[in-house]
């Protein structure tokens, strides 16, 4: 088995959903998740891409992601709005809790530690 893992879309099957009814603020925002990697351990990694709209955010685990295309913008509780486009990258750790609102069909690499 190798090492490496290239980000090959083309060899996973995206995995659909959207934000908990509970959460959403506006619109009507649709997920597309491809997990390239899982691990036993709880790290995973993969791309993510949303539709436009706003929901509530809560953060139980660490994760670091790379916008690859769109606009979004993440606001922390009693934060000021963040806005992130193509080549932004972020953090965000547990016990974050705020708003993410997809403003242009936002695509993103990721890897989160449970």
């Amino acid at each position: 088995m190798s090492s490496m893992v290239k980000f090959d879309l083309s060899s996973v099957e995206a995995e659909t959903g959207a934000p908990p009814p509970e959460r959403l603020i506006s619109g009507n925002p649709r997920f597309r998740t491809w997990n390239i990697e899982q691990t036993e351990g709880g790290l995973y990694s993969g791309v993510w891409e949303a539709t436009p709209g706003k929901w509530r955010i809560v953060y139980d685990e660490w994760e670091y992601f790379h916008i690859l295309t769109g606009h979004s913008i993440v606001t922390e509780e009693e934060g000021e709005p963040v806005h992130l486009t193509a080549g932004d990258s972020m953090i965000l750790r547990p016990g974050f809790k705020g708003t993410w609102e997809v403003v242009e069909t936002t695509r993103k690499d990721y890897v989160i530690r449970l």
